[in-house]
């Protein structure tokens, strides 16, 4: 190994370490399955609508596969650790891609340090059944310091924990959907849940953004985009495989959820919980009992460190490519000598976290109703914002490039109803903004208006760079060549 890391090429990220399934539960981990299932569900079914979020988590599957078409396509035309911003560079202009760099910075920023108010929280109240009672940002800290030494460390050895993780999450849960299955639920395996009235019915606009933040992370494969092995091959495959393994997981852990409690019994269920997000550890205990539930509590923890150690990755990666095409100060965009890690963006990731993290436990703020809800949906919202906005730029690079052979279908007409599609929910996420994140009067404004703030500066900074650097600027989201 110490002679494949002389050889490698100066300031570049390491090649050839990545493959399919690495790739795959690198984003996986950052949608956190088990979090989303026994977090996001029930909120979302008591939001939303009920026994109809297992239908609009199929809806969702299915839009998704829709993106994924242009996105895999313009894939093999990109190659650039930037993903979003090489996307929106290559097919929007250089402006828009120092917009979306700057976007997806605060995102996955946004994503990463909310996480960990909740991985505080759960850790917390884990370890206080221990008797060990510490605060939660005690357990922030250490999660950001364990964070911090993987990050800066080669790729493919957090890939070997998240991989880990990410199977022991599915493990517990499809052991519950078994159960569930095998039983019958409270009263039959009825097929209810993925009707079109229980799909519309109470507030389906709230089910469809709880769904759509379940799966934030999944797009992120084209991140690693340099790393991987054959990534023409590896890339699409990694990024099909992912939203199908999500999608289906989600869908009918939902559906199992709905049946193990009744379909007409779930609502009031949910509705007498002091806390829903204790929901699927009593359903572990009727159907599977304690022991699995006492697994999954522990796995819930894990899950939440998974998550953040992928957004973490993602972040040092886009400041990466920020500091080498220099829209961001070159510092930050070089690799290091012996790892081929982005570890300068690693670094700065590291010291926001701990910053914001140590803000809010200074102020005395709720880890997770302020931390956790506030940044997680900033961060929904940038991703989304991004993903209209490749989805956009897919279109826009075929039409400036039609001689690749490709077909409209991918290239025009899938990408194009992604767009409108995206920017529907785009529209919902900020009308509900205040009723997702709880937060209220200038907070409910202000922190939505963070993603256009990020993009004005990004805007502002790639004009700077088109005046001092022309030459910088044409090669903006260009492929890494070999």
């Amino acid at each position: 190994m110490a002679a494949i890391t002389e050889q490698a090429p100066a300031n570049r990220l390491r090649s050839n370490s990545l493959g399919v399934g690495a790739i795959t539960f690198m984003v996986i981990s950052a949608a956190a399955p088990l979090t989303a299932v026994a977090g996001g569900t029930p909120l979302g079914m008591l939001m939303g609508n009920g026994a109809g979020f297992a239908g609009t988590y199929l809806i969702v599957t299915l839009l998704l596969l829709l993106f994924a078409v242009g996105y895999v396509t313009m894939a093999r035309y990109v190659g650039n650790a930037g993903a979003f911003y090489s996307y929106a560079a290559r097919g929007l202009g250089g402006l828009a891609g120092g917009a979306a760099a700057l976007v997806a910075i605060l995102s996955y920023n946004a994503m990463q340090i909310g996480v960990m108010g909740l991985l505080g929280a759960a850790t917390s109240g884990l370890f206080a059944g221990w008797g060990i009672d510490l605060p939660w940002w005690v357990w922030s800290f250490a999660a950001i310091a364990a964070v911090a030494v993987l990050g800066y460390r080669q790729v493919d050895l957090s890939a070997k924990i998240l991989t880990v993780l990410v199977l022991a999450e599915y493990a517990v849960v499809i052991i519950l959907d078994l159960a569930i299955l095998g039983t019958g639920g409270d009263g039959g395996l009825s097929m209810a849940p993925f009707s079109w009235s229980q799909i519309t019915g109470g507030a389906p606009a709230i089910a469809i953004l709880f769904c759509f933040a379940a799966f934030i992370g999944f797009e992120a494969t084209t991140i690693y985009a340099e790393e991987a092995r054959d990534p023409k091959v590896t890339v699409p495959r990694a990024t099909y495989l992912s939203v199908l393994l999500i999608g289906v997981f989600y869908t009918a852990t939902a559906w199992l959820m709905a049946v193990g409690a009744g379909v007409d019994k779930l609502l009031p269920t949910l509705q007498g919980l002091q806390d829903p997000t204790t929901f699927l550890f009593g359903l572990s205990d009727r159907y599977a009992g304690t022991l699995l539930s006492q697994a999954m509590g522990i796995l819930f923890v894990s899950s939440l460190y998974a998550g953040v150690l992928a957004f973490h990755n993602a972040v040092a990666r886009y400041i990466y490519v920020a500091g080498r095409e220099k829209l961001l100060p070159e510092t930050l965009g070089v690799t290091h000598a012996v790892h081929q890690s982005p570890h300068m963006g690693s670094v700065v990731q590291t010291v926001l976290a701990a910053l914001v993290v140590g803000l809010f436990a200074v102020l005395g703020l709720d880890p997770v109703l302020a931390l956790f809800s506030w940044l997680t949906n900033v961060g929904t919202l940038g991703v989304i914002t991004l993903m209209a906005a490749a989805s956009l730029a897919v279109v826009m690079f075929f039409r400036a490039n039609p001689d690749t052979g490709e077909s409209a279908f991918k290239t025009t007409l899938l990408p194009g109803l992604a767009f409108v599609a995206f920017a529907i929910v785009i529209c919902l996420i900020v009308v509900n903004f205040g009723n997702l994140s709880g937060a209220s009067g200038f907070l409910g404004v202000f922190l939505p208006s963070l993603v256009l703030i990020a993009a004005v500066v990004g805007f502002l900074l790639a004009g700077s760079l088109r005046g001092r650097n022309p030459a910088a600027f044409a090669r903006l989201g260009q492929p890494m060549k070999g």
